[in-house]
C-alpha cells in the first residue's frame, strides 16, 4: 500500500503532492505574469483637464 501524505488538498500519495506543488508553483509565476498580485492595475488614473 502506497503511503499517503496529508496536504492542503487532503491525503494524496506522494507523486500527486508533488504534482500539486509543481503546479501551485506554475500558477503563481502565470498570475504574477499577468499582473494578478499588482495592487495599483485597478485604480482609475485621474486625467486634470487643465483649460489655457
Amino acid at each position: 500500500m502506497v503511503k499517503m501524505i496529508n496536504t492542503k488538498y487532503g491525503y494524496v500519495t506522494p507523486q500527486e503532492a508533488e504534482m500539486d506543488a509543481n503546479l501551485d508553483k506554475w500558477m503563481k509565476r502565470r498570475a504574477k505574469q499577468h499582473g494578478a498580485f499588482r495592487l495599483d492595475k485597478n485604480k482609475k488614473v485621474v486625467i486634470k483637464n487643465e483649460r489655457c
